[in-house]
């Protein structure tokens, strides 16, 4: 229910983000973070690629970015389960700048958007 209000509030409060024009980047880069011993890790991924990030596997379907501000605010489509697991745990659009707002709800493990990979940030 809470999920379906702050997803409601993002489309609303973003009427005007989405008539800006976005780019898809190659890739992205995502954080990880394993709660229990705080441990964190940095991961590139290519559109299109799977990747394992402490006990998850995930999914970079796409990543866009503001043409405009290719170093503002990123979205990336992420599809994300356990591994050896068919049961998703997480299957949408992430916000670099609002990650809390639709988020990857785990026990153990976190994972989130830190930017798509663009030309000058190569």
């Amino acid at each position: 229910m809470m999920r379906a209000v702050l997803m409601s509030l993002l489309l609303v409060g973003t009427s005007a983000a989405a008539q800006q024009k976005v780019q898809s980047g190659p890739g992205a880069l995502l954080r990880g973070l394993d709660k229990v011993n705080g441990q964190t890790v940095d991961v590139e991924m290519q559109n299109g690629q799977t990747q394992s990030v402490f006990g998850l596997d995930v999914a970079l379907g796409d990543c866009r970015y503001p043409v405009d501000n290719p170093t503002g605010d990123a979205f990336a489509y992420l599809t994300i389960w356990d591994t050896g697991k068919a049961d998703q745990l997480f299957d949408g659009w992430m916000i670099a700048t609002s990650p809390a707002l639709n988020a990857l709800d785990h026990a153990r493990y976190d994972v989130w958007l830190i930017r798509c990979i663009t030309p000058s940030a190569d």
